[in-house]
């Protein structure tokens, strides 16, 4: 096991790492630009260690300072947490050349899974269902009206590179195609550093739902049953919940060892993401693998009892995975709702001070946070400040459990997305399980 590991990231998911590493016994390094001097995870970190100013690109960007803290604070490994680096195989490879562990795939892994068209290419390969598009990079917008010719409209535009909604566009008529595919581009190059783009059938209405696969460097892997990700905005999640009212378990054991064969397949060897669309006939298609750590990932630690961290962290030092399959049980239902830093009835950023925050309790309530009374959320980063997971026997039990925990939530001085969740959480479709990705675009919230 590791001595010492350094967290190249900020926020909640320093923290939860941090958490992981001092029940393994693991020393602890934390980066943190100058803005981010008084944030939690630098104050329960073992050690700390400035990497630059504010902006993201002179600081969590900043590859040579963070190999930099690295080597000085002597740590064996990095975790990327997630955003930021996580994905970023030039890093990966940076960390392979220097030494130093990269609490992640393989860079070569990294890079196959990480590009879309390569990504698509593999499952093609392995017989994963795909949704009807391109086999390559788009190059133009002549060849982009020959591909929606020949499979028919809608289709969706995605960056080859990208992922969280960034450089994703829907065309639903042949007049908007030629400015999508410009404005795909456009944002591909700007969040991505690469304008490249596919073409894919748009599936209407389908169900957002994403296998977690734990994998170590033996050959050995598992998955840990599914989350629903329905609840979206322009591509952004909001609700996480496992397992998914949608899946059977005669579907969930099909995903999960369609999930489990393709990662084995191209030699995958730490935790990740097999992020699938399931329509309303129940068929289910690839759209993309995650080879990091997910933000919604509490909500299976929740039904699995697994601590996802934990077995990341073991995996990358070769400890050989302690679960069989017929080990994992689900058990329950948990929720998480995002709590960002916004107005709920614009989403837009909110940063400033907190000057009341109280956190709920009880019975199977878990708040991964880094915020705290009087603490100034800044405007440089993600607006996230924490994620409020429940877990109940059931699933309308979750939901009620999740409503009082949210009217318990207390932070004054800055609006949150709290409201938002109250309303979701009281609304009849939610409560029924009658959602997919286009739940929010279709329901009005009083």
């Amino acid at each position: 096991m590791f001595h010492k590991i350094l967290i190249a990231n900020r926020g909640e998911i320093a923290l939860r790492i941090i958490r992981a590493c001092k029940e393994l016994g693991i020393k602890t390094v934390a980066v943190f630009s100058t803005a981010d001097k008084d944030s939690l995870h630098v104050k329960i970190a073992d050690e700390s260690i400035c990497i630059g100013p504010p902006p993201s690109l002179q600081s969590y960007l900043n590859i040579n300072a963070i190999i930099s803290a690295a080597e000085l604070t002597d740590a064996e490994a990095i975790h990327p947490g997630y955003g930021f680096l996580a994905e970023n195989t030039a890093f990966a490879e940076i960390c392979e050349k220097c030494g130093i562990n990269f609490i992640g795939p393989a860079s070569e892994t990294m890079r196959m899974m990480g590009d879309k068209i390569s990504a698509r290419q593999a499952m093609i390969k392995e017989g994963i269902p795909i949704l009807p598009g391109t086999k390559e990079g788009v190059k133009d917008l002549d060849a982009a009206v020959k591909i929606v010719k020949k499979i028919g409209l809608p289709v969706i535009i995605k960056a080859t590179a990208g992922g969280g909604g960034r450089g994703m566009k829907i065309v639903h008529s042949p007049a908007t195609l030629a400015n999508a595919f410009a404005t795909a581009r456009a944002e591909a190059q700007a969040c991505f550093g690469n304008s490249e783009v596919y073409i894919e059938k748009y599936c209407e209405r389908p169900r957002h739902v994403e296998i977690q696969i734990v994998a170590d460097k033996h050959g050995n892997v598992i998955h840990l049953g599914e989350r629903d990700c329905s609840i979206q905005r322009r591509h952004q999640k909001l609700i996480e919940e496992a397992p998914s009212t949608a899946i059977t378990p005669a579907l969930r054991k099909k995903m999960g060892e369609d999930a489990v064969r393709a990662v084995r397949a191209v030699g995958y060897n730490s935790v990740g993401t097999m992020e699938f669309l399931v329509d309303r006939d129940n068929n289910y298609f690839f759209m993309e693998m995650n080879t990091r750590i997910q933000v919604e990932h509490p909500v299976t630690e929740m039904v699995t009892g697994i601590d996802i961290v934990k077995e990341q962290i073991r995996s990358a030092a070769g400890i050989k995975l302690r679960y069989k399959q017929s080990d994992i049980k689900m058990n329950g239902h948990a929720i998480e709702c995002r709590i960002n830093a916004e107005d709920s009835s614009k989403f837009t950023p909110c940063p400033g001070k907190i000057i009341a925050y109280h956190t709920p309790g009880g019975l199977g309530v878990r708040v991964d946070s880094f915020v705290y009374d009087q603490y100034t959320v800044l405007p440089h980063y993600d607006s996230l400040i924490a994620k409020l997971i429940v877990h109940a026997e059931t699933r309308k039990d979750a939901i009620s459990r999740m409503t009082r925990a949210l009217d318990e939530y207390i932070i004054e001085g800055i609006n949150t997305t709290i409201p938002f969740h109250k309303r979701i959480m009281a609304n009849k479709d939610f409560i029924e399980g009658n959602i997919d990705t286009g739940f929010l675009e279709r329901v009005v919230l009083e």
